[in-house]
């Protein structure tokens, strides 16, 4: 068994797409729109795994962000934390391995050089 996909509930997909694509590097993959024609989901490539941002999810959710972690790996912190610093992004808290910081919708988003 792997990890195939994680979905976040967010309020603006293009502003997330912007936070993950643009500043964390992910590649789009995918959207998805409502038989309306307005956006329901961003997909993007996360090494083998797919972060949907989507309006809505099925089920139970928060209105703004959630208690999980999403933790992607990186080779070096010091680059990422110049880049976050860059961009306006706070540092919220770190440990030797690990920097974590909250992406627009208040979802705690860590990068990681520690290796399993």
């Amino acid at each position: 068994m792997r990890l195939h996909h994680i979905a976040l509930q967010v309020q603006d997909c293009e502003r997330s797409r912007a936070f993950y694509a643009g500043l964390l590097g992910l590649a789009e993959t995918r959207r998805q729109h409502h038989e309306d024609g307005t956006l329901k989901s961003i997909w993007l490539a996360a090494g083998e795994v797919v972060l949907m941002v989507e309006r809505a999810l099925r089920g139970r959710s928060g209105a703004s962000g959630s208690g999980h972690v999403l933790v992607l790996a990186v080779d070096d912190l010091g680059p990422w934390e110049d880049r976050l610093r860059a961009a306006g992004v706070e540092v919220e808290d770190r440990t030797a391995s690990t920097l974590y910081f909250a992406d627009p919708d208040g979802h705690r988003v860590g990068l990681s050089v520690y290796r399993f």
